[in-house]
């Protein structure tokens, strides 16, 4: 079995929270640090919700546009990662209910040249082209638990907090959702022995 590995490690998690520290406390550079390291997963999680890029980045946007001007405390009950995703999944499922009965054209129309794009652009090879179409074929709760198990490298605790569910609920929704996984791929003729 090859099993993809997506390594996009987090070295800024464990500055996140004293980034956010500083920018609290004046220094304007700790939340511009935070952009840059946060930026590029919130936009792949964010478009796994929205279906599109541009909506994505304008949503990563309005996460960091909350953390400026509502200046919002964190707990460290969880990791800064877990806390942050909490609330672009806020934003997105906000953004979901707003849009949801304001367009006629139908979503795929719309997305079309944008799914087309990313394609060619991020995932070039034949293996990863087979799971990131099984992805999108799946439920979004079960892109959405995958993406933050296996991208972001949370762990089923800091799942659960982002995605508002119970730990053991995160663990029977990941089971089911590697299964659904496996059997897109297989769909596709793909054998995934490990999932």
């Amino acid at each position: 079995m090859r099993k993809l590995i997506f390594n996009w490690g987090d070295p800024m998690d464990a500055n996140g929270a004293e980034c956010y520290r500083r920018f609290l406390d004046g220094d304007n550079d700790g939340m511009v640090e935070l952009i840059r390291g946060y930026k590029d997963g919130l936009i792949l999680y964010l478009n796994g919700f929205v279906g599109n890029i541009h909506t994505a980045e304008d949503l990563m946007e309005e996460t960091f546009v909350k953390l400026v001007v509502k200046k919002p405390k964190f707990s460290e009950k969880f990791s800064f990662k877990t806390w942050l995703y909490t609330i672009a999944r806020n934003a997105a499922l906000d953004w979901l209910r707003r849009n949801s009965k304001k367009s006629d054209t139908p979503v795929d129309e719309l997305e079309l040249a944008d799914k087309e794009n990313l394609e060619l652009s991020y995932i070039k090879e034949e293996q990863k082209i087979m799971v990131h179409h099984a992805l999108a074929n799946l439920k979004a709760e079960y892109r959405q638990v995958l993406y933050l198990s296996f991208f972001e490298e949370l762990s089923n605790e800091e799942t659960a907090a982002v995605m508002h569910k119970s730990k053991r609920q995160v663990e029977n929704l990941l089971y089911r959702a590697k299964k659904s996984l496996k059997n897109e791929l297989e769909k596709e003729g793909f054998t995934y022995e490990g999932l």
